[in-house]
């Protein structure tokens, strides 16, 4: 059973939309039947998808045990660019999503990893075996792997600590002027479109702190291409940090970039490039990168030549 109390902004609201951004990885079909089978109340009486919600509603979900589900490898490339006995650092593709979740139950980044290693950490749970950290599905880079659970728990505690090198490359929109700076913005849920973040400013509503330094590589016309570095861990954290000073990163339509550029169509412009931490077992302190895809390489080479 999940309960809600709705506050201010969760106020006016439909029940099924409101539920659907809740993040319990419910999609708003799925919610919808659960409404219309009696397993959503509200104030303990049963309620329509489209209720707007009141101050101080109650309302409870009564989820079903899910039906069991088990992952299958599958025989997708994978590059690997380091690997032990606890450890593999492994790079993600733009558009492949990092774990089985809502709507993507094959072809994610677990499948291939179950696939090519003899061993995965099981402290993630049956869907995120191995998966310490996640990259959104169209941001490409490298990624943490766990292989045991030791090197599970000691790489989670360097994330927590902030002690992991997190470092990213991005296109952005406009011109950035001071060659660095930071962003220290805290983000939560956004009050509207509750499947998006946003830089929360209201303290009565959640959210937690947030900071990224950003560096200049090279100005274009009209476009600036970053180095940023990750103080803290959050959800969308780059991508809505950098349309809040009114520099979206290219093709995130999401968070306000556009989608093409000098007649050429992109998706997210965002790049994991190096990733450092400390191995869980020697004590040894080890830092990778990886080049950014041909595609975004291409886009910064058209706009080099303007």
């Amino acid at each position: 059973m999940i309960e809600y109390s709705i506050d201010k902004v969760s106020s006016g609201l439909r029940l099924d939309a409101y539920l659907a951004g809740e993040g319990h990885g419910l999609s708003r079909s799925f919610i919808q039947k659960l409404i219309e089978g009696g397993k959503v109340r509200v104030n303990d009486h049963p309620a329509k998808p489209g209720y707007r919600l009141k101050l101080n509603d109650k309302v409870t979900v009564e989820v079903p045990p899910p039906k069991k589900f088990e992952l299958k490898p599958e025989n997708i490339p994978l590059d690997v660019v380091y690997e032990d006995d606890d450890v593999m650092v492994v790079y993600k593709p733009r558009g492949m999503v990092t774990h089985p979740a809502a709507g993507n139950y094959t072809g994610t980044l677990v499948h291939a990893l179950l696939y090519h290693a003899r061993n995965l950490s099981g402290v993630g749970g049956v869907l995120r075996p191995g998966i310490v950290h996640r990259l959104d599905k169209d941001t490409s880079g490298l990624l943490l792997v766990a292989k045991s659970d030791l090197a599970h728990r000691s790489l989670s505690k360097q994330i927590k600590d902030r002690t992991v090198k997190r470092e990213y490359v991005a296109l952005v929109h406009g011109v950035i002027e001071p060659d660095d700076g930071y962003v220290q913005a805290p983000i939560g849920r956004h009050p509207v479109d509750r499947k998006k973040m946003a830089v929360i400013s209201d303290p009565d509503l959640k959210s937690r702190e947030a900071l990224t330094f950003f560096k200049v590589l090279k100005r274009f016309d009209g476009y600036t291409l970053v180095q940023l570095k990750l103080k803290t861990g959050r959800t969308h954290q780059i991508r809505v940090h950098m349309s809040y000073i009114k520099h979206p990163v290219v093709g995130d339509k999401t968070y306000g970039g556009k989608t093409e550029v000098e007649g050429t169509k992109v998706t997210t412009l965002l790049h994991a490039r190096t990733v450092g931490f400390v191995h869980p077992r020697t004590g040894e302190p080890l830092e990778f990168s990886h080049d950014m895809p041909e595609d975004m390489k291409e886009i910064i080479d058209l706009l080099s030549k303007k």
